[in-house]
């Protein structure tokens, strides 16, 4: 299979909607990451997705509708909680999950009687999803190994001749996933934390509680070939940084140290990438700059820590997830 980038033209974007009604797979930009799409209704297409992301089945799969009065044809029921996020943050960065609708198979949900609905804030996603006619699966487009994309060109180095179509629409706007609410149960679940911040969702809707997190050998396959070492923040934290990068080069390792752009300086002739002034650029920056690391061939990536508030609690909990709870 010969995999095709196309720029985002009326007339491309309707050959990748003939593709997904013809059972193929199609990548394509959202806000927040690009997704491996497939028809939501196509037991057989779906499984192709998890087959080419090499994902396990018992991950279920977020499901992207083009309007929000969509969301009934996936859904059995909206509540209350669900109606308010809903109003409030689609298009946007963020999914509720929700009784799923008859429509939706087993294979979309692992099994489960809930269905994960967003609508993307990206009018090529939106498009797409329009003239497709139907619920589309949108899973980040790469294998599980390999950390989310946020470039046509990451899709392309994961999922070459595996996958018929690319639509190319730039550098993805947030670069992190979306969070996801379970307004279902009493409080409501933060079940991913993601672009729309905790702060967000309980200005809407009041108290929230937070899922358990599964062990990382189960819940995530992407580990950088670098090892990644986290900093929890404190008024100290750059000095040991500094420390620990240094005694690592000391012993031959060859590292860098992921910091907010004020702190190159400080750092020094140390190896550093800067992913930006705000932690909204250190999200939106995170999974392109550990690609960079990994196809800089660095040894171990030592990544500063953030403020617990706003993006910042979003950007702790992936990055110690990715670290696999090494924090210094």
């Amino acid at each position: 299979m010969v995999t095709q980038i196309l720029q985002p033209t009326e007339a491309n974007i309707l050959r990748c909607a003939a593709t997904l009604k013809l059972g193929g797979l199609v990548a394509f930009p959202t806000e927040t990451v690009y997704a491996l799409g497939c028809v939501a209704t196509s037991a057989d297409a779906v499984k192709k997705v998890f087959a080419v992301k090499d994902r396990p089945t018992d991950r279920a799969l977020i499901v992207a509708v083009a309007k929000k009065s969509d969301i009934a044809s996936v859904a059995a029921e909206i509540n209350d909680k669900a109606q308010i996020l809903i109003d409030k943050f689609m298009p946007g960065a963020l999914t509720v999950l929700l009784d799923r609708a008859p429509c939706i198979p087993d294979e979309v949900t692992a099994g489960t009687n809930s269905v994960a609905v967003r609508i993307p804030d990206n009018a090529i996603a939106r498009r797409l999803i329009e003239l497709t006619g139907k619920p589309v699966v949108v899973p980040s487009a790469n294998t599980s190994d390999k950390s989310a994309p946020t470039l046509a060109a990451h899709v392309q180095d994961d999922l070459d001749g595996k996958i018929e179509l690319i639509l190319d629409g730039g550098e993805s706007a947030i670069g992190i996933e979306s969070t996801i609410v379970d307004t279902r149960t009493v409080p409501p679940t933060i079940v991913r934390a993601g672009a729309v911040t905790v702060e967000q969702i309980t200005e809407a809707i009041g108290e929230v509680q937070f899922k358990s997190a599964r062990p990382a050998s189960h819940n995530q396959k992407y580990i950088p070939r670098s090892e990644v070492l986290f900093s929890a923040y404190y008024a100290g934290m750059r000095d040991n940084v500094a420390s620990r990068y240094d005694r690592l080069t000391d012993e031959g390792r060859k590292a860098v140290i992921l910091c907010l752009d004020d702190g190159k300086a400080f750092y020094g002739a140390r190896n550093t990438i800067a992913v930006g002034k705000t932690y909204e650029d250190y999200a939106h920056s995170l999974f392109a700059t550990l690609r960079r690391a990994d196809d800089e061939n660095y040894d171990v990536v030592i990544a500063e820590g953030v403020r617990p508030d706003g993006i910042g609690k979003t950007l702790i909990a992936r990055l110690i997830k990715i670290a696999n709870g090494n924090i210094i």
